[in-house]
């Protein structure tokens, strides 16, 4: 790639990002609006719908989200109803998140219409493209999460 010209239709950065924004911008319109969640409500929900209750301080690093971020976003999900928080047992400074009964189904109805975005994004790509690809993105957020 020249040095005093970056040709966007193949710089990596630009590719992730606008396939990224457009997967976030569908699923929002698609499933996240009408429950009024963003795409980082709906992380922490499937973080949590996978791994069970977890502090606060392991979903930032599971969701990729900042830990003061992770706090507002949680007591947004605690109003809405969507996840209860309690202190943790061994220590008073860490609180852990669950999944409340209301969340808990909510989950339950959202992750179809992921799956289904997840299908239409990869449609043409055999599940060993896909598997690889996948496998791809996770070097590469590797790479970059080495070198913070």
């Amino acid at each position: 790639m020249s040095q005093d010209a970056l040709k966007l239709d193949d710089y990596l950065p630009y590719l992730v990002n606008r396939v990224g924004a457009a997967l976030v911008e569908t699923y929002t319109r698609r499933a996240l609006a009408a429950s009024k969640l963003s795409i980082d409500m709906w992380r922490v929900l499937a973080a949590l719908s996978n791994n069970g209750g977890q502090r606060q301080i392991d979903l930032a690093s599971v969701t990729s989200i900042e830990a003061s971020t992770i706090s507002r976003l949680v007591t947004r999900l605690v109003r809405l109803g969507f996840v209860n928080r309690s202190r943790s047992e061994t220590s008073s400074r860490e609180v852990l998140v669950q999944l409340s009964p209301k969340g808990r189904a909510l989950v339950k109805k959202l992750i179809p219409v992921a799956i289904a975005l997840e299908e239409t994004a990869a449609s043409g790509l055999s599940s060993s493209e896909l598997s690889q690809f996948k496998k791809t993105l996770r070097k590469v957020y590797g790479n970059l999460a080495t070198r913070r």
